[in-house]
Protein backbone atom coordinates (compact mmCIF):
# COMPACT_ATOMS: atom_id res chain seq x y z
CA UNK A 1 0.00 0.00 0.00
CA UNK A 2 1.38 3.42 -0.96
CA UNK A 3 1.56 6.32 1.48
CA UNK A 4 -1.29 8.01 -0.39
CA UNK A 5 -3.46 4.91 -0.03
CA UNK A 6 -2.67 4.87 3.69
CA UNK A 7 -3.66 8.52 4.05
CA UNK A 8 -6.96 7.99 2.27
CA UNK A 9 -7.69 4.80 4.23
CA UNK A 10 -7.12 6.64 7.51
CA UNK A 11 -9.44 9.45 6.43
CA UNK A 12 -12.12 7.00 5.34
CA UNK A 13 -11.96 5.15 8.66
CA UNK A 14 -12.27 8.37 10.64
CA UNK A 15 -15.19 9.66 8.57
CA UNK A 16 -16.90 6.27 8.63
CA UNK A 17 -16.76 6.32 12.42
CA UNK A 18 -17.90 9.94 12.65
CA UNK A 19 -21.18 9.45 10.77
CA UNK A 20 -23.13 8.07 13.75
CA UNK A 21 -21.85 10.93 15.94
CA UNK A 22 -22.75 13.54 13.36
CA UNK A 23 -26.18 12.08 12.60
CA UNK A 24 -27.04 12.23 16.32
CA UNK A 25 -25.62 15.71 16.88
CA UNK A 26 -27.38 19.04 17.31
CA UNK A 27 -24.75 20.46 14.96
CA UNK A 28 -26.24 18.63 11.96
CA UNK A 29 -29.82 18.54 13.23
CA UNK A 30 -31.30 15.51 11.48
CA UNK A 31 -34.54 15.96 13.42
CA UNK A 32 -34.79 19.56 12.20
CA UNK A 33 -34.22 18.38 8.65
CA UNK A 34 -36.91 15.69 8.94
CA UNK A 35 -39.26 18.37 10.28
CA UNK A 36 -38.76 20.32 7.04
CA UNK A 37 -35.72 22.54 7.62
CA UNK A 38 -33.27 22.92 4.75
CA UNK A 39 -29.54 22.62 5.41
CA UNK A 40 -28.63 24.74 2.37
CA UNK A 41 -27.38 28.30 2.64
CA UNK A 42 -29.35 31.06 0.97
CA UNK A 43 -26.06 31.80 -0.81
CA UNK A 44 -26.04 28.33 -2.40
CA UNK A 45 -29.64 28.56 -3.54
CA UNK A 46 -29.09 32.01 -5.02
CA UNK A 47 -25.83 31.16 -6.80
CA UNK A 48 -26.81 27.72 -8.08
CA UNK A 49 -30.22 28.89 -9.26
CA UNK A 50 -33.42 26.98 -9.95
CA UNK A 51 -32.90 23.20 -9.73
CA UNK A 52 -36.48 22.07 -10.45
CA UNK A 53 -36.33 19.02 -12.72
CA UNK A 54 -32.52 19.18 -13.03
CA UNK A 55 -30.07 16.38 -12.31
CA UNK A 56 -27.61 17.17 -9.51
CA UNK A 57 -24.54 15.23 -8.41
CA UNK A 58 -23.23 15.97 -4.92
CA UNK A 59 -19.66 14.79 -4.56
CA UNK A 60 -18.32 14.08 -1.04
CA UNK A 61 -21.86 14.33 0.27
CA UNK A 62 -21.23 12.91 3.78
CA UNK A 63 -24.59 11.55 4.98
CA UNK A 64 -26.64 13.51 2.52
CA UNK A 65 -28.56 16.29 4.27
CA UNK A 66 -27.52 18.92 1.71
CA UNK A 67 -28.10 16.44 -1.12
CA UNK A 68 -31.63 15.78 0.15
CA UNK A 69 -32.26 19.50 0.65
CA UNK A 70 -31.68 19.92 -3.11
CA UNK A 71 -34.12 17.06 -3.69
CA UNK A 72 -36.75 18.99 -1.74
CA UNK A 73 -36.23 21.86 -4.18
CA UNK A 74 -37.04 19.57 -7.09
CA UNK A 75 -33.64 18.27 -8.18
CA UNK A 76 -33.02 14.65 -9.18
CA UNK A 77 -30.09 13.91 -6.90
CA UNK A 78 -27.20 11.50 -6.65
CA UNK A 79 -24.82 11.68 -3.70
CA UNK A 80 -21.34 10.14 -3.56
CA UNK A 81 -19.23 9.50 -0.47
CA UNK A 82 -16.35 7.18 0.38
CA UNK A 83 -17.61 6.19 3.84
CA UNK A 84 -19.95 3.16 3.82
CA UNK A 85 -21.84 4.33 6.90
CA UNK A 86 -22.44 7.73 5.27
CA UNK A 87 -24.11 6.12 2.27
CA UNK A 88 -26.20 3.84 4.48
CA UNK A 89 -27.28 6.69 6.75
CA UNK A 90 -28.10 8.98 3.83
CA UNK A 91 -30.28 6.31 2.23
CA UNK A 92 -32.13 5.78 5.53
CA UNK A 93 -32.74 9.51 6.02
CA UNK A 94 -34.04 9.75 2.43
CA UNK A 95 -36.48 6.92 3.19
CA UNK A 96 -37.65 8.58 6.41
CA UNK A 97 -38.07 11.92 4.64
CA UNK A 98 -39.92 10.39 1.70
CA UNK A 99 -37.40 11.77 -0.80
CA UNK A 100 -36.05 10.13 -3.94
CA UNK A 101 -32.26 9.99 -4.06
CA UNK A 102 -29.46 7.66 -5.06
CA UNK A 103 -26.40 7.35 -2.83
CA UNK A 104 -23.24 5.66 -4.06
CA UNK A 105 -20.16 4.58 -2.10
CA UNK A 106 -17.01 5.64 -3.91
CA UNK A 107 -13.72 7.41 -3.36
CA UNK A 108 -13.75 10.71 -5.29
CA UNK A 109 -11.18 9.82 -7.95
CA UNK A 110 -12.87 6.45 -8.58
CA UNK A 111 -16.36 7.91 -8.90
CA UNK A 112 -16.20 8.05 -12.70
CA UNK A 113 -15.96 4.25 -12.67
CA UNK A 114 -18.60 3.82 -9.98
CA UNK A 115 -21.02 6.03 -11.94
CA UNK A 116 -19.86 5.29 -15.48
CA UNK A 117 -23.43 5.38 -16.81
CA UNK A 118 -23.80 8.95 -15.53
CA UNK A 119 -20.77 10.48 -17.23
CA UNK A 120 -21.70 13.59 -19.17
CA UNK A 121 -25.30 13.58 -17.92
CA UNK A 122 -25.61 15.96 -14.94
CA UNK A 123 -26.94 19.50 -15.08
CA UNK A 124 -25.17 20.40 -11.83
CA UNK A 125 -22.17 19.12 -9.91
CA UNK A 126 -22.27 20.49 -6.37
CA UNK A 127 -19.34 20.58 -3.91
CA UNK A 128 -19.65 22.27 -0.54
CA UNK A 129 -17.87 23.15 2.66
CA UNK A 130 -15.08 20.93 3.92
CA UNK A 131 -14.59 18.88 0.76
CA UNK A 132 -11.43 19.98 -1.03
CA UNK A 133 -9.02 19.65 1.90
CA UNK A 134 -9.38 15.84 1.80
CA UNK A 135 -8.13 15.62 -1.78
CA UNK A 136 -4.43 15.30 -2.69
CA UNK A 137 -4.82 16.37 -6.34
CA UNK A 138 -7.00 19.37 -7.19
CA UNK A 139 -6.44 19.01 -10.95
CA UNK A 140 -7.70 15.43 -10.84
CA UNK A 141 -10.74 16.55 -8.85
CA UNK A 142 -11.64 19.15 -11.48
CA UNK A 143 -11.41 16.59 -14.28
CA UNK A 144 -13.78 14.29 -12.37
CA UNK A 145 -16.28 17.13 -11.92
CA UNK A 146 -16.10 18.15 -15.59
CA UNK A 147 -16.52 14.58 -16.76
CA UNK A 148 -19.92 14.27 -15.09
CA UNK A 149 -21.36 17.45 -16.61
CA UNK A 150 -23.42 17.60 -19.77
CA UNK A 151 -22.81 20.41 -22.24
CA UNK A 152 -24.17 23.55 -20.60
CA UNK A 153 -24.01 22.01 -17.13
CA UNK A 154 -22.55 23.88 -14.16
CA UNK A 155 -20.04 23.15 -11.42
CA UNK A 156 -20.74 24.98 -8.17
CA UNK A 157 -18.22 24.94 -5.32
CA UNK A 158 -18.44 26.65 -1.93
CA UNK A 159 -15.66 25.80 0.47
CA UNK A 160 -13.30 27.08 3.12
CA UNK A 161 -11.01 29.75 1.74
CA UNK A 162 -7.47 28.37 1.39
CA UNK A 163 -6.03 31.44 3.12
CA UNK A 164 -8.04 30.53 6.21
CA UNK A 165 -6.69 26.98 6.00
CA UNK A 166 -3.12 28.29 6.13
CA UNK A 167 -3.53 30.43 9.28
CA UNK A 168 -2.18 29.61 12.73
CA UNK A 169 -5.23 28.59 14.76
CA UNK A 170 -3.19 28.72 17.98
CA UNK A 171 -2.09 32.35 17.57
CA UNK A 172 -3.32 35.07 19.90
CA UNK A 173 -6.87 36.24 19.28
CA UNK A 174 -7.05 38.25 16.09
CA UNK A 175 -3.42 37.61 15.13
CA UNK A 176 -3.59 36.56 11.46
CA UNK A 177 -0.37 34.61 11.17
CA UNK A 178 0.49 32.08 8.46
CA UNK A 179 1.49 28.64 9.73
CA UNK A 180 0.44 25.92 7.27
CA UNK A 181 1.13 25.51 3.52
CA UNK A 182 -1.03 27.64 1.26
CA UNK A 183 -0.11 25.83 -1.95
CA UNK A 184 -0.80 22.17 -2.72
CA UNK A 185 1.90 19.88 -1.32
CA UNK A 186 2.57 16.23 -2.08
CA UNK A 187 2.72 15.50 1.65
CA UNK A 188 -0.41 16.27 3.68
CA UNK A 189 -0.81 17.87 7.06
CA UNK A 190 -1.20 15.15 9.68
CA UNK A 191 -3.68 15.65 12.51
CA UNK A 192 -4.12 13.31 15.46
CA UNK A 193 -6.82 13.50 18.10
CA UNK A 194 -10.05 11.84 19.10
CA UNK A 195 -12.18 14.98 19.36
CA UNK A 196 -15.01 15.65 16.91
CA UNK A 197 -16.11 19.09 15.72
CA UNK A 198 -19.81 18.23 15.84
CA UNK A 199 -19.89 16.94 19.43
CA UNK A 200 -17.37 18.00 22.07
CA UNK A 201 -18.32 15.04 24.26
CA UNK A 202 -17.55 12.43 21.59
CA UNK A 203 -14.26 10.56 21.34
CA UNK A 204 -13.22 8.86 18.11
CA UNK A 205 -11.18 5.68 18.05
CA UNK A 206 -9.58 6.65 14.73
CA UNK A 207 -7.35 9.58 15.64
CA UNK A 208 -5.37 10.16 12.44
CA UNK A 209 -6.46 12.33 9.52
CA UNK A 210 -4.62 13.89 6.59
CA UNK A 211 -5.40 17.11 4.72
CA UNK A 212 -4.09 19.00 1.72
CA UNK A 213 -4.56 22.71 1.09
CA UNK A 214 -4.97 24.09 -2.45
CA UNK A 215 -4.42 27.72 -3.34
CA UNK A 216 -7.23 29.73 -4.89
CA UNK A 217 -5.16 30.03 -8.07
CA UNK A 218 -4.65 26.26 -8.21
CA UNK A 219 -8.38 25.65 -7.79
CA UNK A 220 -9.41 28.12 -10.49
CA UNK A 221 -6.71 26.95 -12.90
CA UNK A 222 -7.71 23.30 -12.36
CA UNK A 223 -11.31 24.14 -13.25
CA UNK A 224 -10.22 25.99 -16.41
CA UNK A 225 -7.78 23.25 -17.44
CA UNK A 226 -10.62 20.73 -17.10
CA UNK A 227 -12.43 22.56 -19.90
CA UNK A 228 -14.86 24.65 -17.85
CA UNK A 229 -15.57 28.37 -18.18
CA UNK A 230 -15.54 30.24 -14.87
CA UNK A 231 -18.61 32.47 -14.46
CA UNK A 232 -17.69 33.94 -11.08
CA UNK A 233 -15.42 33.61 -8.09
CA UNK A 234 -16.74 35.21 -4.89
CA UNK A 235 -15.00 35.51 -1.54
CA UNK A 236 -16.94 35.82 1.72
CA UNK A 237 -15.73 37.40 4.98
CA UNK A 238 -17.98 35.02 6.93
CA UNK A 239 -18.29 31.27 7.29
CA UNK A 240 -20.70 28.74 8.80
CA UNK A 241 -18.52 27.18 11.48
CA UNK A 242 -15.87 28.30 13.94
CA UNK A 243 -12.92 27.95 11.57
CA UNK A 244 -10.66 29.89 13.96
CA UNK A 245 -11.08 29.83 17.76
CA UNK A 246 -11.62 33.58 18.05
CA UNK A 247 -14.32 33.98 15.42
CA UNK A 248 -17.61 35.30 16.79
CA UNK A 249 -21.11 34.14 15.89
CA UNK A 250 -23.04 37.10 14.48
CA UNK A 251 -26.18 35.19 13.55
CA UNK A 252 -27.35 31.61 13.70
CA UNK A 253 -24.45 29.60 12.29
CA UNK A 254 -22.68 32.67 10.82
CA UNK A 255 -19.13 33.28 12.04
CA UNK A 256 -16.91 36.33 11.43
CA UNK A 257 -13.77 37.98 12.71
CA UNK A 258 -14.45 40.20 15.74
CA UNK A 259 -15.61 43.67 14.71
CA UNK A 260 -13.03 46.42 14.93
CA UNK A 261 -15.52 49.15 14.07
CA UNK A 262 -19.16 49.44 13.06
CA UNK A 263 -18.54 47.23 10.02
CA UNK A 264 -17.83 43.50 10.14
CA UNK A 265 -14.08 42.92 10.00
CA UNK A 266 -13.21 42.38 6.34
CA UNK A 267 -9.49 41.65 6.69
CA UNK A 268 -9.78 37.97 5.86
CA UNK A 269 -11.76 35.83 3.36
CA UNK A 270 -13.20 32.85 5.22
CA UNK A 271 -15.08 31.13 2.37
CA UNK A 272 -15.22 31.26 -1.39
CA UNK A 273 -17.79 30.24 -3.98
CA UNK A 274 -17.15 29.45 -7.62
CA UNK A 275 -19.44 28.66 -10.52
CA UNK A 276 -18.23 27.33 -13.88
CA UNK A 277 -19.97 26.06 -17.01
CA UNK A 278 -19.16 23.29 -19.44
CA UNK A 279 -19.38 24.89 -22.88
CA UNK A 280 -21.66 23.46 -25.54
CA UNK A 281 -19.75 20.88 -27.62
CA UNK A 282 -16.74 21.44 -25.38
CA UNK A 283 -14.91 18.39 -24.05
CA UNK A 284 -12.60 18.36 -21.08
CA UNK A 285 -9.06 17.10 -21.60
CA UNK A 286 -8.05 13.70 -20.23
CA UNK A 287 -4.99 15.33 -18.68
CA UNK A 288 -3.96 18.92 -17.93
CA UNK A 289 -2.42 20.67 -20.94
CA UNK A 290 1.34 20.88 -20.88
CA UNK A 291 2.85 24.19 -19.89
Amino acid sequence: MSSLDEYLAANRARWDESVAIHAASEFYGVDRFLAGESTLLALDIDEVGDVEGKSLLHLQCHFGLDTLSWARLGAEVVGVDFAPSAVQTASEIARRAGLRAEFVESELYASANALADHLGTFDIVYVNLGALCWLPDIAGWARVCAGFLRDGGILYVRDVHPVTQSLDDEAAAGDLRLRYPYFEQSQPQHWAGGEDYADDSASLEHHDSYEWNHSLGEIVTAVIDAGLQVEFLHEQEWTVYRALPWLVETGRGIWRLPDRDSQADRRLPLMFSLRATKGVNQRFPSAPPSR
